[in-house]
């Protein structure tokens, strides 16, 4: 049986983790763009943006239920100048999140409409967390400086 309250409780706290991250990215973006790595740059300035757009509807579910939004506080996270660093920082974050939103999920405290707002939300973050795999397993297998190599020769391959 879903709880009301403790959904809103939920849903806070996604809105006030995830714009957090949501900004981290934007951050992120512009500091890899401003490296040289301009695709990387613009994926996570794209990610930001829909990491927002769930924010919104989170923010939208909330007040439907009929609860107040917060804007809370949230600690000082680490900027990153070491791509393969973020993306493996990136990676864990989403894997803790990934948990906390299936555990959320299987405690029953949703109604349908907020399940399956939060189903359609855990299988864009499972998307970024496989993402996020995938380039760390590229760089195990051909390395760091190829790997970062590789993301130079794809960002003037695109330019062209």
């Amino acid at each position: 049986m879903s709880d009301k309250e403790k959904t809103i409780e939920a849903l806070q706290a996604i809105v006030t983790g995830l714009s957090a991250n949501s900004f981290g990215h934007r951050i992120q973006s512009k500091i890899f763009a401003g490296l040289g790595f301009q695709s990387l740059g613009d994926k996570y300035a794209s990610h930001a943006t829909e990491e927002m757009d769930f924010v919104e509807q989170f923010m939208d579910r909330i007040l439907d239920l009929g609860g107040e939004i917060k804007q809370e506080a949230q600690e000082a996270k680490p900027v990153y100048t070491d791509i393969v660093e973020f993306i493996e920082a990136d990676y864990k974050v989403s894997v803790e999140g990934i948990a906390f939103l299936n555990e959320m999920m299987e405690s029953g405290i949703f109604d349908a409409t907020t399940y399956d707002l939060m189903k359609v939300y855990l299988k864009d973050e499972e998307e970024d967390m496989y993402w996020s795999e995938q380039q760390l397993d590229l760089c195990k297998m051909i390395g760091k400086q190829n790997y970062l190599t590789q993301l130079l020769i794809n960002d003037q391959t695109a330019a062209e």
